[in-house]
């Protein structure tokens, strides 16, 4: 269904252009805001409002450069939001979601919303650019062997990161990841199974809504069923999850009555994946305490996640810098020092999931590559000193860049803290290949 001007409702459209308005104005992370700012809309609504906003950032680069060629100096951040919201709609309907006569609709939707936005003066504004718009964004794709510049301004990425790519992966690899990252991710829920309480066993019939994937237990949620999702996510039946953070979980290969270590834990995904996959067992899920620099609403939802494991799995949450003082940590909750699983899902750049995260891409600077590969690498050690003998160390990031995988690893292999450990399987795991998003995942195993 189309979400151009015409088919969106008002309130969903100002909204959106309102959160794109602060975003412009404040550099916040747009997930964040979008959380907060959309909170009261019903669920269809804050859909449509977050499609807008999310396809704004996403085409963001291509719409600046548009907009600098039509405006000499940028308007108020307001109406600039008014701009970026129209051009994406025109982004759409050039693509084909859109219908005839959409370009003078989405010109006069725009104008109408200006004037309360903004001002009847800079509606004016906006019917003249907006109608220059149209031609601009509905240009071919660049050609085959186009240059870094040119990919990087059709597709919206940083040219930089574009030239990064193109030296890692090759012309051809750097232009799908391009194309896939451009692309709406489909939400994919994962049924999780009846529990023992429940009459675990039983044959379960799946709604209809949720459509087989090409990964067991995972399923594509067909759109416009919040309603019916909802009360599913309530009562712990499904749970919105990517299919490519099973990867890690896979290799840690979580056993029945094991003793599970989830360290940067939260949000709690995966942890909720490690205890589903064991059923009976004692997790132990770790990070930073809000006021050591991660979100606070990261830990509410890895307590939420927590509070949803079944009944066989002891569950123990643990808020504290496993690489300062693990031991002490862990012994001042009567939790061991050592561990047979240990999952370390280190925080990265994220270029492995810039599908969902669409603001990471304009987030993302030169320097963090090394600046979270010497992060990983201190985390790695740390981790490792938690292995028990014989035991398994998975490292993971949802990043696709060889300096935060192959590299950390090899570096820890490298040192003296590598000697117990070998390497049993892992390596990257490139999006546009298999059609999930992206990660890096590395079991290592240490010697008994």
């Amino acid at each position: 269904m189309s979400t151009g001007a015409f088919r969106t409702s008002p309130s969903a459209w100002v909204a959106a252009a309102r959160l794109l308005a602060r975003w412009l104005d404040r550099h916040e992370r747009v997930d964040e805001l979008a959380e907060t700012m959309l909170a009261g809309m019903g669920g269809v609504e804050r859909a449509r409002a977050q499609h807008l906003v999310f396809g704004v950032v996403r085409h963001f680069g291509r719409l600046e450069a548009a907009l600098r060629r039509l405006v000499a100096h940028p308007p108020r951040f307001s109406t600039r939001a008014v701009l970026y919201v129209a051009g994406y709609e025109l982004i759409e309907a050039a693509g084909g979601s859109g219908e005839d006569g959409a370009v003078a609709k989405i010109v006069h939707h725009a104008v109408e919303q200006c004037k309360t936005l903004a001002s009847p003066a800079e509606a004016r504004l906006v019917n003249a650019v907006v109608r220059k718009l149209a031609p601009l964004l509905a240009a071919a794709p660049p050609a085959k062997l186009a240059t870094a510049e040119d990919l990087a301004e059709y597709f919206s990425h940083p040219e930089w990161l574009v030239r990064r790519w193109l030296l890692q992966f090759g012309a051809e690899a750097t232009r799908r990841l391009l194309e896939w990252n451009q692309r709406p991710a489909p939400v994919h829920a994962r049924w999780r199974m009846k529990t023992v309480a429940d009459g675990a066993g039983a044959a379960e019939t799946l709604p209809e809504f949720l459509k087989p994937s090409a990964w067991p237990g995972f399923y594509e949620v067909t759109p416009g069923r919040w309603a019916e999702v909802e009360p599913l996510l309530k009562a712990g039946r499904i749970y919105l999850q990517d299919p490519g953070t099973r990867l890690a979980v896979e290799l840690l290969a979580p056993q029945a009555d094991e003793t599970v270590l989830d360290l940067c834990a939260a949000p709690g995904g995966k942890s909720l994946l490690i205890a589903d996959t064991m059923r009976s067992g004692r997790l132990v899920a770790m990070d930073l305490p809000p006021e050591a620099g991660r979100s606070g609403t990261r830990i509410e939802r890895l307590k939420q996640n927590l509070a949803r494991v079944t009944e066989g799995v002891e569950v123990a949450l643990v808020l504290g810098d496993f690489t300062r003082d693990a031991a002490k940590l862990l012994k001042e909750h009567n939790l061991p020092a050592e561990y047979p699983a240990v999952l370390l899902d280190a925080p990265c750049s994220n270029t492995g999931v810039m599908r969902h995260r669409v603001d990471v891409k304009w987030r993302l600077q030169e320097t963090d590559f090394q600046k979270h590969a010497r992060q990983q690498a201190t985390m790695l050690h740390n981790a490792a000193r938690l292995v028990a003998p014989g035991g398994r160390l998975v490292y993971s990031t949802c990043s696709i860049d060889p300096e935060e995988n192959e590299k950390v690893v090899r570096t820890f292999f490298d040192s003296r803290a590598g000697g117990p450990f070998k390497l049993e399987s892992g390596g990257p795991s490139l999006p546009w290949i298999t059609g999930h998003d992206g990660a890096g995942v590395f079991l290592l195993r240490r010697s008994g």
